[in-house]
């Protein structure tokens, strides 16, 4: 098969979707790879890295003009021109958050695969699981420079130190996001509480980490309760495929500290904090609004792209040896890459997704 790897276009993002060892392992087995100029130099890869694996060095053009076409981030708009009928695009794409490039793709008949919702028999996600890890651990990096002064912050250092009590922060999402968010924040010496909707999984973390954190049952009052007593909160909640809920309002920053901050990790889908209408960039990353500092960057891993891109490459090399090597018959092989289809043959096949923009839509197993 002849599998295109774009160049990331977004602002700030510096992954790139296959490093030289997955272009390597794949001209191997006998398929073409078509790597843009300098797509890897942004996470340290030079085009004579990919040379030296057997791949080929093209235009922007050319390395979309391939069956199988890899992404990290969603195609932006003035990537749509590339879209050809029947063309497999794998990414990340967040259609639940983007009308637009959900209709396109509809439109120009492309079947394509979203990293996001490829769900496992047992209900993980494994290609959101890499990025999720990071996207927490950096979150809580991210955090502790917002509340420094010279940030804008009250000029709290989040681990304190003898004698002055650490910051506290809050996590609501208690998932992927959520527990390597809490792991960083202890480990820098945080006063850490989550909350979680699904008791079970309070009891997983409380298990993990036991009088380390503390386990809040996530409804509106407890939060609102005891939002003010905050000088971080993490919103990370997740509904695989669909648009996150708004669960902190905007009554809630309100009652927050002037100087206190908030990270919106959920806004690659829509976001979960009512204050927070659109995403930043890492050029421009946080604004201000109701006194509380507010940070919603949507690729949060692209700020150290030379691990993301090798932890992107270890989850999705199965799937893409998968699809390279078989097509749409991958899925006669491991029925699990049917959740990863979101458009084929012009039509809507992510229930999650139709129910968000009141879209028709038909089960996979119609087209497979």
């Amino acid at each position: 098969m002849h599998i295109g790897i774009p160049k990331e276009i977004k602002q700030g993002e510096y992954r790139v979707s296959l490093s030289p060892s997955g272009a390597r392992r794949l001209v191997e087995l006998g398929h073409s790879v078509y790597i843009e100029k300098n797509a890897g130099e942004g996470s340290g890869y030079t085009n004579e890295d990919y040379c030296r694996a057997g791949a080929q060095i093209v235009p922007t053009e050319e390395a979309w003009n391939n069956e199988l076409v890899i992404k990290v981030k969603e195609p932006l708009q003035e990537e749509y021109h590339y879209f050809r009928k029947n063309m497999m695009l794998f990414a990340f794409l967040h259609l639940a958050a983007n009308r637009q490039l959900t209709e396109i793709l509809l439109q120009k008949e492309v079947t394509s695969f979203a990293y996001e919702t490829l769900q496992l028999p047992d209900g993980s996600l494994p290609l959101l699981i890499p990025m999720s890890e990071i996207a927490g651990r950096v979150a809580i990096q991210h955090g502790a420079r917002i509340l420094e002064k010279n940030h804008g912050g009250a000029g709290i250092l989040l681990g304190g130190v003898p004698g002055v009590e650490p910051a506290r922060v809050a996590i609501v999402g208690g998932g992927t996001v959520g527990s390597n968010a809490m792991k960083m924040a202890l480990g820098l010496g945080a006063d850490v509480t989550v909350f979680d909707s699904d008791l079970k999984r309070l009891r997983f973390l409380d298990d993990l980490f036991g009088a380390r954190i503390k386990t809040i049952m996530a409804t509106p009052y407890a939060v609102e309760e005891r939002i003010q007593s905050f000088d971080l909160l993490i919103g990370a909640v997740l509904n695989p495929g669909a648009k996150s809920p708004k669960v902190i309002t905007r009554q809630m920053i309100k009652k927050m500290k002037p100087g206190s901050a908030v990270m919106d990790i959920s806004i690659d889908q829509g976001g979960c904090i009512e204050t927070v209408d659109k995403p930043t960039t890492h050029d421009n990353p946080t604004f201000v609004k109701d006194g509380v500092i507010h940070y919603a960057v949507a690729n949060i891993p692209a700020t150290v792209p030379k691990t993301a891109t090798a932890a992107l490459t270890n989850a999705t090399f199965y799937w893409i040896e998968l699809l390279a090597n078989n097509g749409l018959a991958a899925a006669q092989y491991n029925p699990s890459i049917k959740t990863a289809i979101n458009t084929i043959k012009g039509e809507l096949s992510c229930r999650a997704v139709a129910e968000t923009f009141n879209m028709p839509w038909s089960p996979i197993e119609k087209f497979l």
